[in-house]
C-alpha cells in the first residue's frame, strides 16, 4: 500500500489531502495542534462555541468553506492531532504523537509546515508581556483571550493591521499601531497589491476601523525599548523628530512572517536565496516539487503567499504527486497563482525589516534568548574569529544551540553577521537545521534509535 504523508493541516495541507482522497488514496496528516485549521484558520476549544466571524473577519467564509470539506473529508483520511515531526531520515518521519514517540514511513511526502513570526529584537524584547505577534493571535483565537488591558502593537506587515483590529474588536484597549516599515514601502508595494485589488481592500478596511476605534497609527517609526521592573510597563519610540513614551500592560511585535523550513532541510531539500524574503528558502519546480524525489514543498513553508495561494499550491502539489506516482496526466497550472506572486511581493515589501536595524542594535541587545547570546557578543566573535558564515558563527557563539534552533534569532544574526563582515545578506548563509527541530523527550530519542536502518556491513580488507 502507498503511503503518502502531509504535515501540516492547515490550509494547503487540507488540500493536498483533498485531491488525494479524491484519487483514492488515504493519506496520513499530521499536525501539530488538536484542530485543523492552521494558523490562519486556527480553531479554538470547542466549549468556547465562538462564531466564525469573530474569529476571522473577512476570512469567516473561506474558514468555513474550509471547515466545511475537512468534515467530508476526514473519515477518508488518517489524521494525526498533536503530533510533532522532529526528524525526516531515511523517507521515515520520527513522531511524538500525544506525548509517545513513533516512526512513520512513507513513499511521497508533502510538507506544508508555514511560517512563524520574523523577529528583530530591540531592547527590552525579552520582559514578561513581549509577544510576538502571532503569539497575541493564537491567545486570543483558541482561548479567547487578551494579552493585557492596554495593548501596543509594533513591527511591520499585515499582520501588524490584522492582529491589532481583531484586538480591538475583541474588546481590547490598543494603544497604538507602530509601523517600522521604510517610508517608500507602500509606494513599492502598490503594483502587487493591485494584483488583488479585493484583499487590498480588505487590508485598507483594517487601517480604517482601527481609525475610527480612535487608535493612534504612526508609521516609519524606529522601536527604541521596552521598559519595566517585573514586567513591561512602557514602550519607547522615535518617529524620526522625537522620542515617544507609551505606558502599556502588554506588546506585541514582529516584522512579517518566515517561512518554516526545517523539515525540508532535514529531509535533503536544496535551498537558495529568495531576494523578495531576503531568506534562504527551499527550491521547487513551480508544481511543488522539491529537489529530492517524493517530496513536495506546499504553502507558506515553501513561499509566503497567504492562505488562498496556500490552497492553490496544496492541490497543485498533490496533483504532481499524483502524475509522479501513477503517471496521471498533470492539468495546466493555476493563473490565479501569477497574481499571489506579485501579492508576495507587496507583502515582502510592507513587512520589511528596517534596513539599518544591524547597525541600530546596541552591543547588549540579547539576540538569541535560548543562550543568550547578545549582538555585541556576536560581532565580536566575528572580529575575532573570521567568521564569515552562520554555521561558523554559530560554533564559535553557540547562537541557534537553544531549544527554537535558531528559528527566532536566526534572521536577525544573520544580519549582523552580514553588517559586521560588510557583506551582503545573501553570502552569510543559514543555520541548517539539526533534530530534533522541537524540544522532545529523551524516550523520543531512544525510540529514533531503535527505529534506525541497521548498518551495511563493513568491508573486508581481505
Amino acid at each position: 500500500m502507498t503511503t503518502v504523508a502531509i504535515v501540516g493541516a492547515g490550509p494547503a495541507g487540507l488540500r493536498a489531502a483533498e485531491v488525494l482522497v479524491a484519487a483514492g488514496l488515504r493519506p496520513v496528516l499530521v499536525d501539530e495542534a488538536p484542530r485543523v485549521g492552521g494558523q490562519v484558520y486556527r480553531q479554538p476549544h470547542p466549549a468556547l462555541k465562538r462564531p466564525l466571524k469573530a474569529m476571522y473577519g473577512a476570512q469567516a467564509g473561506a474558514a468555513s468553506a474550509l471547515f466545511a470539506r475537512w468534515l467530508a473529508l476526514q473519515p477518508q483520511v488518517d489524521h494525526r492531532p498533536d503530533t510533532l515531526v522532529w526528524q525526516v531520515e531515511d523517507r521515515r518521519l520520527h513522531l511524538l504523537s500525544q506525548g509517545r514517540p513513533d516512526t512513520l514511513a512513507f513513499d511521497a511526502l508533502v510538507l506544508a509546515t508555514g511560517a512563524t513570526d520574523r523577529v528583530m529584537p530591540f531592547p527590552g524584547w525579552t520582559l514578561p508581556g513581549v509577544f510576538t505577534l502571532g503569539g497575541a493571535q493564537v491567545l486570543l483565537k483558541s482561548q479567547a483571550m487578551l494579552l493585557g488591558p492596554r495593548i501596543v502593537f509594533a513591527g511591520s506587515g499585515p499582520l501588524l493591521y490584522l492582529v491589532a483590529s481583531q484586538y480591538v474588536k475583541a474588546g481590547a484597549q490598543v494603544a497604538g499601531v507602530l509601523d517600522t516599515a521604510p517610508a517608500d514601502a507602500r509606494r513599492r508595494a502598490l503594483a502587487g497589491l493591485l494584483a488583488r485589488p479585493r484583499m487590498a481592500a480588505v487590508g485598507a478596511s483594517l487601517l480604517l476601523k482601527l481609525r475610527l476605534a480612535g487608535v493612534p497609527v504612526h508609521r516609519h517609526v524606529r522601536l527604541v525599548a521596552a521598559e519595566g521592573d517585573e514586567r513591561v510597563q512602557a514602550l519607547r519610540w522615535h518617529d524620526g523628530t522625537r522620542e515617544h513614551r507609551l505606558a502599556v500592560d502588554a506588546i506585541a511585535f514582529g516584522h512579517g512572517l518566515r517561512s518554516e523550513t526545517q523539515l525540508a532541510d532535514l529531509a535533503g531539500c536544496a535551498f537558495a536565496f529568495d531576494a523578495v524574503e531576503q531568506a534562504w528558502l527551499p527550491t521547487s519546480d513551480g508544481d511543488g516539487r522539491s529537489s529530492v524525489r517524493g517530496v513536495y514543498l506546499a504553502g507558506d513553508g515553501a513561499l509566503l503567499r497567504g492562505a488562498d495561494a496556500a490552497e492553490l499550491a496544496g492541490a497543485r502539489a498533490a496533483q504532481a504527486l499524483l502524475h509522479d506516482l501513477r503517471g496521471t496526466a498533470l492539468p495546466p497550472a493555476s493563473a490565479e497563482l501569477a497574481s499571489h506572486g506579485r501579492w508576495r511581493v507587496a507583502m515582502a515589501a510592507l513587512s520589511e525589516p528596517p534596513a539599518d536595524w544591524a547597525a541600530q542594535a546596541p552591543d547588549d541587545l540579547v539576540v538569541c534568548r535560548c543562550e543568550q547570546v547578545t549582538a555585541g557578543e556576536l560581532r565580536t566573535c566575528a572580529a575575532a574569529t573570521g567568521a564569515r558564515e552562520m554555521n561558523r558563527l554559530k560554533a564559535f557563539s553557540r547562537i541557534g544551540m537553544g531549544r527554537c534552533q535558531g528559528r527566532m534569532c536566526g534572521a536577525s544574526a544573520a544580519r549582523l553577521l552580514a553588517q559586521a563582515n560588510g557583506c551582503e545578506l545573501s553570502t552569510v548563509g543559514r543555520l541548517r537545521a539539526q533534530p530534533p527541530v522541537k524540544p522532545v523527550p529523551v524516550s523520543a530519542l531512544a525510540s529514533a534509535i531503535d527505529h534506525a536502518p541497521p548498518a551495511p556491513p563493513e568491508e573486508s580488507d581481505d
